[in-house]
This record gives C-alpha cells, sequence and structure tokens, in this order.
C-alpha cells in the first residue's frame, strides 16, 4: 500500500510501535509538541535496548544538523542488533544549504530507498513539514509514514481526550470527573496524561471519579473553583462567600484569575442555553461543544436561576472583575475585588 497522509492516532500509532510493527521513516510534525516527543521516545524505548543504543542511535537536531550526514548514518547497517535508530530532533531549524530552497529536499533521495535495517524519525515542530520533493518520495515509499500532532482545542476534543486516554490505560472515567480534569488542567496534554497514569494506578476498580481526582490531583473537595461555580449557579450566597474566604486565606493556591475564567465560560455557555430553541441537554451539548450530559445539564439548571439579560450582566461583570484583577483602573486587593464580583453576580 503507498503510504499517504494516513488518518492515524496518536493511540493506534502507539500501540503499533509497541507491537513492533516500524515504518522505515516516521515524519512527526505539528504544533502539540508531546505527542512528536512521546512517539520518538517510544520508537528509540521499543526498537533498542539500553545497551544497544550506545551503536545504534543517531541523534541530531536540526539548528546543527547536516542532512547529508544524517543521511549518511541512515545508510548504515546495525551493530550487533536488528535495528538502528536515527533521530533528528527540531527539524525545523535545520540551516539551508547553497544551491537547495530546503534542506529537507536532499531527504527525497533517501526516501526513495531507505535501508530496511534504519528507522529514520524527523521531528517539525511549530508546523506542516514544507519539503514536496520529499513528501512525495515518502509518498511513493511502502513503509513511511506523516503524523501530524495537532493542538487539541478545549470543549468536546479536549473532553474526548481525555476519555479516550482513560479507556487506553483501561480505566472508565465519568462526565463530572472529565469536565473537572478538562477544566483544572486544561489542554496541558503533558500534565493531563500524567495524571491520568497516576490515577489509573491509584484507582482500585479502574474507575476515575471525581473524588479519586480530587483526592490526588489537588483539588479540594469544598473549596475550589468548581463549588464557587456550583454555588454561583445555584444562587448560593452563603456558600460562595464561604469558599471566597477560603481563597482569600489561601492565595497561594487559589489565585482569581484562573477561577474568572472558568466562571466566564460557564456562564458564556449557560447564556447560550438560554437563548437555545430547544432546552435539552442533546441540543445544548452541541451548541457549546461538550461531550459531557451533566455539564449541560448544569448550564440548563442555571438558566433557571438566571435570565438572558442577568447572564448577559454576569458576563459584563466578569470582564470587569478580569481587567480591575490585573491593575486596570483599580489598586482595589484582589480578593475584595472577587468578592464584589460575586456579590453582583448573586444580585444580578
Amino acid at each position: 500500500m503507498a503510504v499517504k497522509r494516513e488518518t492515524v492516532t496518536f493511540t493506534t500509532l502507539s500501540k503499533e510501535i509497541k507491537g513492533g510493527n516500524f515504518r522505515n521513516i516516521y515524519v512527526l510534525q505539528g504544533e502539540e509538541p508531546y505527542y512528536i516527543d512521546r512517539l520518538q521516545q517510544l520508537i528509540i524505548d521499543t526498537a533498542l535496548t539500553e545497551d544497544q543504543r550506545d551503536f545504534n542511535l543517531s541523534l541530531y537536531y536540526g539548528n546543527t544538523a547536516n542532512v547529508r550526514e544524517v543521511i549518511s548514518a541512515c545508510q548504515q547497517y546495525p551493530a550487533f542488533s536488528e535495528r538502528k535508530v536515527v533521530v533528528v530532533r527540531e527539524a525545523q531549524l535545520i540551516p539551508k544549504q547553497p544551491g537547495h530552497k530546503n534542506d529537507l529536499d536532499i531527504f527525497a533521495a533517501y526516501a526513495e530507498k531507505p535501508l530496511p535495517t534504519t528507522i529514520l524519525v524527523i521531528c517539525h515542530k511549530g508546523g506542516v513539514l514544507k519539503s514536496k520533493p520529499f513528501t512525495d518520495a515518502l509518498k511513493a515509499n511502502k513503509t513511511g509514514i506523516v503524523f501530524s500532532s495537532n493542538k487539541v482545542r478545549e470543549g468536546r476534543d479536549l473532553e474526548n481526550l481525555i476519555v479516550s486516554y482513560a479507556n487506553s490505560l483501561g480505566c472508565n472515567i465519568d462526565s463530572k470527573a472529565t469536565s473537572m480534569l478538562a477544566d483544572h488542567i486544561g489542554t496541558d496534554i503533558s500534565r493531563q496524561f500524567s495524571e491520568l497514569d497516576k490515577l489509573a494506578i491509584l484507582s482500585d476498580d479502574k474507575n476515575i471519579t471525581p473524588l479519586l481526582i480530587e483526592r490526588n490531583v489537588g483539588i479540594s473537595k469544598d473549596f475550589n473553583t468548581f463549588e464557587l461555580e456550583d454555588a454561583l449557579a445555584r444562587r448560593d450566597a452563603a456558600k460562595a462567600f464561604r469558599i471566597v474566604d477560603y481563597f482569600e486565606r489561601n492565595p497561594k493556591n487559589n489565585p482569581i484569575q484562573p477561577a474568572i475564567a472558568m466562571l466566564f465560560s460557564f456562564f458564556s455557555s449557560a447564556l447560550i442555553a438560554s437563548t437555545a430553541r430547544e432546552n435539552s441537554p442533546e441540543t445544548i451539548m452541541s451548541l457549546v461543544g461538550t461531550t459531557s450530559t451533566w455539564r449541560a445539564r448544569k448550564f440548563i439548571d442555571a438558566t433557571r436561576m438566571y435570565n438572558t439579560r442577568s447572564l448577559i450582566n454576569v458576563i459584563g461583570y466578569l470582564r470587569e472583575c478580569d481587567t480591575r484583577s490585573k491593575g486596570i483602573g483599580s489598586r482595589q486587593d484582589q480578593y475584595a475585588l472577587l468578592k464584589e464580583m460575586v456579590y453582583k453576580i448573586l444580585h444580578a
């Protein structure tokens, strides 16, 4: 089968590599560095033992790499091993040589006939590898692959990724737990996967629950932004101010900017829900970009406490607090600003 830019995920490619099914050439490209770093290290760890790496692992870095030297290394047979691995890191920094528009073009000739015992890994971060001669030759080769590592977007994409990775670890994760990780950690994929790895080990029954996250990811059960969000959504003034007081006593672990950002996201989604023609969880999930029915129901519940005009005012208060918390137009203490914002939201 001729090589093309296969639709392949990080999970499926990882499984293929772990199974010892190697391509001769890997181009790992894109804006999300985590997948690129993880895959190139997985290839090294799986293809070579530690003893074999001294003679059979060649590492090059784009800012100092000479492509002809890289190709020369690729054409050498392995010593005391079935394979040789050649890795070019930061290939986007490879300098141009006289007579070539793009030094990566020189790889085209090698891609036409790679040495079967060599695995060449080219890591190109920050975008798509731009070398038509190389990619054309790669497509004609039967054992190469181009993997695009795209940035994960917040919302449905991030939640799907969390669920998929948890499942790949043999774990189930419920909607609330998924939303907690998505909101608390965001699109820092390295940290998301690291926390999920830890939670998978700590879970006795292979279920990742909100309680397990609260105990092991540093999210306090009673005093955190999730609880503040819930309190404001229910207009529970007593609990909301109790949480703000806790934030003020523990400022190191509770800066107000992330809280403002999370509340802005919540009330913006609630505003969308308030204007939806159909107020079902499925409709709201589609409109706001979440896979969590639990989250969608929270937005719907908020619309019963705040009408559309109130939600517009709430978003205005959040914008104002965010601006003033950054020292623009105000010198008030941040937690005084937070208390004022909470008061305004409760009375919107």
